[in-house]
């Protein structure tokens, strides 16, 4: 439906460099069919390089606002797109950490794919939740005290998770779902 998100603010993440392109371009057109309003929230405003398959240069996108300029009070969903270097990035950043983590406390779906996970783990908020990621990142998230799956989608109160771009479709269809459904009570229990 191309409504279904209509009046939803939605932010999704862009690392200074190694956002994987299609994680991000295809999630944030698919909030944006369905209606959202999408901010792209990175270090700091100005132009990403993202990558493809995570060694061969992408497009640049502009970082809309930056994370001292905004807080999940201003959003009703997340997306962390993945990426080895841009994820990487992320969770390095104690403000990226900080948002991320935010939007768990708040009850706020999350959509993640691939890499992005990483900034869960870091932002501690994977204990007692299902998800899937990229196979390499399975330790980190059972050490973190996820349950670790290999799934195509993992939805988990509010949490949709998924492995690589081969799942691009599913991930789409299935946040604009959770995101429809808004906040999700369960979400902060593991924040």
């Amino acid at each position: 439906m191309a409504d279904e998100l209509q009046g939803r603010k939605v932010a999704i993440l862009l690392a200074p460099v190694g956002t994987e392109q299609v994680e991000f371009v295809q999630p944030k057109g698919a909030v944006e069919e369905a209606g959202a309003s999408v901010d792209v929230v990175g270090f700091q405003v100005g132009e990403a390089q993202t990558m493809n398959s995570d060694v061969n240069p992408g497009e640049t996108f502009g970082v809309e606002k930056a994370f001292s300029e905004v807080s999940a009070d201003d959003y009703d969903a997340l997306i962390v797109p993945g990426g080895t270097v841009g994820a990487d990035n992320l969770r390095g950043n104690p403000e990226a950490v900080e948002f991320v983590r935010a939007f768990f406390e708040q009850s706020k779906p999350v959509g993640v794919i691939c890499h992005g996970p990483w900034t869960l783990v870091e932002a501690d908020v994977v204990r007692g939740r299902t998800l899937t990621s990229y196979p390499t990142l399975q330790t980190d998230i059972r050490n973190a005290g996820g349950e670790w799956v290999d799934q195509e989608v993992v939805t988990d109160k509010g949490l949709v998770t998924s492995r690589n771009p081969d799942d691009l479709p599913a991930f789409c269809s299935k946040i604009v779902e959770e995101f429809a459904e808004g906040k999700h009570a369960e979400q902060s229990r593991s924040a």
